[in-house]
């Protein structure tokens, strides 16, 4: 029986989300992922969208990986990450919240907010996502429709203009 190959890790955070970031590349790596840090690596200020990008693109880019982001709410690297064609992160507060993000979203980036973080909770989210996988069914329908909207934006960009 072959053996189900893990998926690359990508992490990122602002300096609110580092020492999350530390935790959960930690986590990670004890589960045999192969994790990819993309920063910050410090704590002085940086902006998240920045690391959103960094993560988003690697993720995007390729269908092996998957992407961990941490900010002080994780409100801002949701939506810079989603920015990204092919992204779709799913911040998560709950360890229901990540496995749904999986199961009917097919998250592909899970955002954490990194203030304040408490381990247990957050070791419970994560391997609650890492653990879901995606329906289909109903849901890939759904998926399909916001693929769509990407592509009938990015190739638009003045849809949204009033006529």
């Amino acid at each position: 029986m072959k053996k189900k190959t893990r998926p690359v890790i990508v992490v990122g955070s602002d300096h609110a989300g580092l020492g999350l970031k530390k935790y959960l590349s930690s986590l990670l790596e004890k589960k045999g992922y192969r994790v990819e840090d993309v920063g910050t690596h410090s704590r002085a200020s940086v902006d998240y969208p920045d690391f959103a990008e960094k993560v988003g693109r690697e993720v995007a880019g390729h269908r092996g990986k998957r992407g961990v982001l941490a900010c002080g709410t994780g409100i801002g690297a949701s939506i810079a990450a989603n920015k990204i064609p092919g992204i779709r992160a799913g911040l998560a507060n709950t360890p229901r919240a990540a496995r749904l993000s999986r199961e009917h979203n097919n998250t592909n980036v899970l955002v954490l907010e990194g203030r304040p973080y408490r381990k247990e909770k957050t070791r419970a989210i994560l391997n609650s996502w890492l653990g879901a996988e995606f329906n289909g069914g109903r849901h890939r329908r759904r998926i399909n429709k916001i693929a769509r909207l990407e592509k009938k934006f990015r190739l638009n960009p003045d849809i949204h203009k009033h006529k």
